[in-house]
């Protein structure tokens, strides 16, 4: 099977006529009828039902096409991308994490990194599930992570970037919402929802809110899944800041406890390069310059 073939299918699924196909991708329709015939001889099932007409889908060939288009276009950007990159950087640095706003300020540190090395293209990755493992599977040359997830894994360099605190997360129209700080008793008779993969310094505070039974709660599988119920006035949670876009939908409260989750960006021990080093820095001297950011 060659590109070529999902190029002529895909070209033939679109116009549903052989004739009319062949002049699109300008070559002779029996060219294009042969090379349809070979892929369908090899993948094992019809892809075109042929008549007088013309040609129709088989409903395996409609699902068919529509992965081959779908892989033609990732073909294409492929290239487009590996074009680019040739013709301006010589390196690259793939960094990966969660959610976007885990680093709040990645575009200023990639703005001020491209400025010292023109020459290094910075790829950020944000995957909800998983990322860890490419990251130390070196798919990833860096890694946002909180510093718990990764302290007994030996190969790689732990790089210290902030403690993000607690905060109260409800809506703006909620009481809670006038309050400068929270205090555990201004949570009595509310519902907080609990779980989605709480990092431990966040359950050992759920826990206690718990255990004081002042308080109602049900879990929640995620943090999208909260924030939903949150907007659904369903209840109250708790999350680190640096799961907060500040894109202004909620309030974020600053919750009244000691618990502190570090976070960190993780490098591999045996990378060496200096340029990537250097972004790790890049990142620390922004938020250092920053101190005040609600993280």
């Amino acid at each position: 099977m060659t590109t070529k073939q999902l190029a002529y299918a895909a070209e033939l699924a679109k116009t549903l006529n052989f004739n009319r196909a062949a002049e699109n991708l300008f070559i002779s329709q029996p060219t294009l009828t042969y090379q349809i015939k070979a892929l369908e001889d090899e993948i094992g099932f019809p892809i075109f039902e042929r008549s007088g007409k013309g040609a129709a889908l088989t409903p395996a060939g409609e699902q068919f096409c529509t992965t081959a288009r779908n892989i033609l276009a990732e073909l294409k950007q492929a290239i487009e991308n590996g074009q680019n990159f040739n013709a301006q950087y010589r390196e690259n640095i793939n960094i990966c994490m969660p959610v976007r706003s885990a680093v709040y300020f990645l575009p200023q540190i990639m703005n001020a990194y491209a400025e010292k090395y023109p020459e290094i293209s910075v790829t950020p990755y944000f995957i909800y599930k998983g990322y860890l493992d490419k990251f130390l599977s070196g798919e990833m040359d860096i890694a946002f992570s909180l510093e718990h997830n990764l302290k007994r894994v030996h190969d790689v360099k732990q790089h210290h970037l902030f403690d993000s605190r607690i905060y109260l997360i409800c809506q703006k129209t909620d009481k809670l919402a006038e309050k400068n700080i929270i205090h555990p008793e201004d949570l009595s008779g509310h519902t907080l929802m609990v779980g989605g993969g709480s990092p431990p310094e966040l359950r050992a505070v759920q826990q206690k809110l718990i255990l004081s039974g002042n308080i109602n709660y049900f879990n929640s599988p995620n943090h999208d899944t909260t924030l939903t119920n949150v907007a659904a006035k369903r209840g109250i949670c708790l999350a680190p800041g640096f799961l907060n876009d500040h894109n202004g939908e909620f309030a974020w409260i600053p919750f009244d406890c000691e618990e502190k989750m570090p976070c960190a960006l993780y490098t591999h021990k045996s990378d060496k390069r200096d340029f990537v080093l250097a972004f790790v820095k890049e990142a620390q001297e922004i938020y250092q310059q920053h101190p005040d950011f609600a993280v």
